[in-house]
């Protein structure tokens, strides 16, 4: 007897993921492969190769075949029912009608946009997420015209990844979510909005999937595609966030906060809209590289021999507040809440007492003061955090759970499977199928949470202290490093 299941692709900054999820939520397997991100090759420059994705793709997915589902201790085969895909961004993609890529993808890490995000923006109203990929497309045009004459359509990556399994460009849309006026971006920029791809609805069937792609991975031609969604949305879903109130930590390479609310609110250095489900806004954040920084300092100064396992238990068994050390996590710029493309990563108040653990300690407590420092205004104009879900591989580890739960004062909820955005993209690929009536339902029926952990008052006093600080070092030393940074401000 064959297990029905949904193939997920989640589109990672660092990493493809690969999961088959049952309809009940259960993450039966799952298989990751890794590409490079390529900077440096101009001030603010950070680019990736879509072909580099694509064979990511290809070994993850063809990695999870064979697989069985063990139910009752019986194993019986998968069988996929239709596929979700998720993707980082806003990330430009640019392709040809073939839907081969004219340009290395431009990623959400890349500044060299700015100046086109302030004309979009006076001409549609929008900033931030709302405006997509279209500052870097408009950047295309103006600096690269050969290639973008070459281009058929400006895509996400999610977008792309449909594109590419079922032949069809369309731009999916969560509920209520607002998108440029396209005559009004054209007729003020010059932008060519017609390679915007037709919009369709988030989590409705963009197509199936081709020959060419069911050879490539090992699959059958046929497969309903689902249309996708950001990453941030997509682990929104398999998070639970449903009400109200429920906040949500995504753990992942880049770091984020986001909280739901039941109206918008203006909050300074947020992103306020329409969240993945009808009726509600979604009020959130979006770090740099928070979640990379642990992984940076393990394989850049510490060296490849040591484990992140190890890692975390020398940095469980120091203090909290790190004795006094504190970790600036600008390795990349940052975003929320300072939005600086100039901003870089400090420790400050090292000592010769401060050994390996307490730096990665800091590390970690880093993570948790910036999610502090971008729901601190949301909770000043009235926003409710009733509990934050943690996900990914950061909330694996209870420490790192702990520290983040004394640092903000939120309840921290585990959920019962880690990997959100794969979760979500499942509860994506079973609506658009009937599996369940509407996205909703399908959070009901597919997601819940293994424990919860509540806040230390011992460490409050600490870290209140901490926090101060923290807040106050950017604004201190930022004006003193800027002429040395080659990222212009």
């Amino acid at each position: 007897m064959k297990v029905p299941a949904i193939l997920s692709i989640d589109l990672g900054a660092t990493e493809v993921k690969a999961g088959l999820v049952g309809l009940d939520g259960q993450l039966v397997a799952i298989a990751r492969a890794g590409y490079p991100l390529a900077v440096g090759h101009g001030p603010g420059w950070a680019e990736q190769d879509p072909g580099a994705w694509w064979s990511a793709v290809v070994s993850a997915v063809r990695a999870l075949r064979p697989v069985e589902a063990v139910t009752g201790g019986v194993s019986d085969p998968v069988e996929i029912l239709a596929i979700g895909v998720d993707g980082h961004g806003p990330t430009l993609v640019a392709v040809d009608a073939r839907g081969e890529a004219t340009r290395p993808a431009i990623t959400f890490l890349d500044t060299r946009a700015t100046r086109e995000a302030d004309d979009l923006a006076a001409a549609t109203g929008l900033v931030g997420w709302a405006l997509g990929p279209l500052p870097a497309a408009l950047w295309l045009e103006r600096h690269e015209p050969a290639v973008a004459t070459a281009t058929a359509w400006y895509l996400t990556t999610w977008e792309w990844l449909a594109f590419r399994l079922t032949g069809v460009a369309v731009a999916p849309l969560a509920p209520g979510e607002i998108v440029p006026d396209a005559t009004a971006a054209q007729a003020a920029t010059g932008l060519r909005m017609d390679r915007r791809p037709p919009t369709g609805a988030m989590g409705e069937p963009v197509g199936t999937l081709t020959e060419a792609a069911a050879d490539a991975l090992g699959l059958r031609a046929g497969i309903p595609v689902a249309g996708g969604t950001n990453d941030a949305f997509a682990s929104y879903l398999g998070a639970g966030l449903l009400k109200a109130g429920d906040a949500y930590d995504p753990g992942g390479s880049a770091g984020g906060f986001g909280v739901y609310w039941d109206a918008p609110v203006a909050v300074p250095g947020a992103f306020v809209g329409p969240a993945p489900l009808a009726g509600r806004y979604s009020v959130g954040a979006a770090m740099a590289a928070t979640g990379r920084a642990l992984d940076w300092f393990r394989e850049s100064v510490v060296g490849s021999g040591m484990t992140t396992e190890r890692l975390l238990e020398e940095a469980a068994a120091t203090p909290p507040g790190a004795d006094g050390l504190i970790f600036l996590p600008y390795l990349a710029g940052e975003r929320s809440p300072i939005w600086d493309p100039a901003a870089t990563g400090a420790f400050v108040g090292l000592t010769l007492a401060h050994g390996r653990g307490y730096l990665a300690r800091a590390i970690m407590e880093a993570s948790a003061l910036a999610i502090r420092h971008v729901a601190t205004p949301m909770l000043e104009a009235g926003i409710r955090v009733d509990a934050m879900r943690v996900c990914g591989g950061p909330a694996r580890s209870e420490a790192w759970n702990q520290i983040k739960a004394d640092v903000t004062g939120f309840p921290v909820l585990v959920p019962r499977v880690l990997e959100t955005a794969v979760l979500g993209s499942a509860i994506l690929g079973s609506v658009a199928i009937g599996c369940h009536a509407d996205t909703e339902a399908g959070i009901r029926a597919m997601t819940g949470i293994s424990r919860r952990i509540e806040s230390r008052p011992g460490s409050r006093a600490t870290y209140d202290a901490t926090f101060e600080a923290y807040r106050a070092l950017y604004p201190a030393i930022a004006p003193i490093l800027r002429p040395l940074s080659r990222v212009p401000a």
